[in-house]
């Protein structure tokens, strides 16, 4: 039997539902720049420059960079965004006392290309369907929760 959300919990899921979806597509485009980046660093021999004395955006030839190294900047900005997205997760997943293996399968959705777009969208459809099946006790617990406070 599927372990469900401690009812004390319940009324957090809707924030930590906003910030997986929000975290889950930042860092997915971030990944899908990561990886076309690496294509053009790796296949071609040129990174991202930006405000450099070739315009607003260009493709210098690798370590000539005399400006903002945007290839630089794309995979530091994904990092952070990952971590984001691992926060996220770990917090839906706790709230929502899901087993091992599906932490792991949400937090590889920043790691595997285009993966956080088609995991995000079951696992919100999760938690909606939690949430709407159970309205009544969530207002129970959030009515409670003023009335003590």
């Amino acid at each position: 039997m599927p372990r469900l959300p401690k009812p004390a919990d319940v009324s957090k899921l809707p924030g930590a539902l906003r910030l997986y979806k929000v975290s889950s597509v930042i860092t997915g485009v971030f990944l899908l720049l990561l990886c076309a980046e690496m294509v053009i660093k790796y296949s071609f021999g040129h990174e991202i420059e930006m405000a450099g004395p070739q315009g607003f955006l260009a493709l210098v030839p690798t370590d000539t960079v005399t400006a903002v190294n945007l290839s630089t900047g794309i995979l530091i900005a994904h990092g952070w965004f990952y971590v984001l997205y691992l926060f996220a997760d770990f917090r839906l997943w706790s709230l929502m006392r899901w087993p091992f293996w599906r932490f792991v399968l949400i937090a590889l959705g920043g790691v595997v290309p285009t993966l956080s777009f088609f995991v995000e969208i079951p696992t919100a459809r999760t938690v909606k369907r939690f949430l709407s099946e159970n309205a009544v006790k969530t207002a129970a617990v959030a009515e409670k929760a003023e009335a003590t406070a």
